[in-house]
């Protein structure tokens, strides 16, 4: 597979550049395969990761096929919302991670999504087949997954192009003010990998590595001193949701990361974060699908102890 690009927009190093918009890879893989010659630049390959691109340079990005799948299927129980020959929706539960990683070689979201659907291995990457978006470990709700590679891509550039809407609904401290737009507000912060501990994300300056990232946040009910608010992704970065309100002074309530271990009473699986609403284009029908993922138990039970 070849994908086709032309920089339009200020000169940068070519990994850097790519990263920036190629959302599917991470840059690490990226360096791989320019390491590998599998990237051209103005057709002469280019193996130098800090090489510099430039208005109206064209890029040739050839992706090496697919390795052969190596995960076995599990029977993972799938709480279902919709479900098509093209695609189905999950709501997902909190302590789920969505595909293997280090330290998650089983038992993961993928590992039951090919026991129940068989022809999903290759889709969109070996460790990641059909995947099209991710929620972290402990996040709850609504996520998307492709059945065909058309799917697949179609999804991933709704996503890109910014036309799917991700909705959240989190349980915050404080009162988002910051930003002194009333009841509602945007955080536009680039984030990108935390300076010193490699397993945080932080806000960080696009010239240092960090990505643009932007979350909509509105007010939906104060709960003394803590509040309801519902987010809307715009970018979808590792952390994004938690990284933006920590930063703001905001933390999600229960997050065991940003939120410097504060308590509130309540037995929390992790961060009270839910991915309640998704809407985007059907890739054939073309038709509206939206998917509402009714809210845990645990946070209900958050809700009615802080409303009281």
């Amino acid at each position: 597979m070849e994908i086709e690009l032309t920089v339009e927009d200020k000169s940068d190093r070519l990994d850097r550049w790519l990263s920036h918009h190629l959302d599917n890879m991470s840059r690490s893989y990226l360096q791989k395969l320019i390491e590998q010659g599998n990237i051209q630049v103005n057709r002469q390959i280019c193996t130098n990761k800090k090489t510099k691109v430039n208005f109206g340079d064209r890029l040739l990005i050839c992706l090496p096929p697919p390795q052969p799948l190596d995960l076995t299927p599990e029977p993972i129980p799938l709480n279902i919302l919709y479900e098509d020959d093209s695609l189905l929706i999950i709501n997902k539960p909190a302590g789920l991670v969505v595909h293997p990683a280090p330290g998650h070689a089983t038992g993961t979201l993928v590992h039951g999504l090919l026991y129940h659907c068989p022809n999903l291995a290759g889709i969109g990457g070996v460790q990641r087949p059909g995947i099209v978006h991710r929620l972290d470990k402990d996040t709850t709700g609504a996520l998307v997954v492709a059945k065909t590679d058309y799917a697949h891509q179609h999804l991933q550039s709704q996503l890109k192009a910014k036309t799917a809407r991700r909705e959240y609904l989190g349980v915050v401290y404080g009162v988002p003010n910051s930003y002194k737009q009333g009841e509602r507000g945007t955080i536009n912060l680039p984030i990108g990998r935390h300076p010193v501990d490699r397993k945080k994300m932080a806000v960080v300056p696009v010239e240092k590595g960090g990505r643009e990232a932007v979350t909509h946040w509105e007010i939906v009910e104060r709960l003394g001193n803590y509040t309801l608010v519902r987010f809307r992704l715009e970018t979808g970065r590792t952390h994004q949701i938690r990284v933006h309100s920590s930063y703001i002074g905001h933390p999600i309530v229960g997050d065991p990361i940003y939120s410097s271990g504060r308590s509130v009473g309540v037995n929390l699986p992790g961060q009270a974060l839910h991915a309640y609403k998704l809407r985007f284009e059907h890739p054939v029908t073309e038709e509206q699908i939206e998917a509402i993922a009714p809210l845990p138990e645990t946070f209900t039970k958050l809700l009615t102890k802080l409303g009281k």
